[in-house]
């Protein structure tokens, strides 16, 4: 293995949006440095199950579904 290619790999402080805080190790940063989260599992609509909006600009969307719309890929 080639000396001095890989990136440092300390122990950092992330810290999630409803304030909990974990210990791991990671190439950010520095050593001990913080990370906080804007997004995390325990908001994100993803993990949450929360309803996702869909912003249609520009006509793109109702393009798309005029064009497709009847469309069933094998389903019925």
């Amino acid at each position: 293995m080639k000396a001095d290619i890989h990136p440092d790999y300390h122990f950092i402080k992330v810290v999630m949006t409803n304030g909990t805080e974990f210990i791991t190790r990671s190439t950010y940063g520095k050593a001990d440095d913080k990370l906080s989260l804007d997004i995390d599992p325990s908001s994100h609509p993803a993990w949450t199950g929360g309803s996702q909006q869909l912003m249609d600009r520009g006509g793109r969307v109702s393009k798309f579904t005029s064009k497709f719309g009847g469309l069933n890929f094998g389903k019925k």
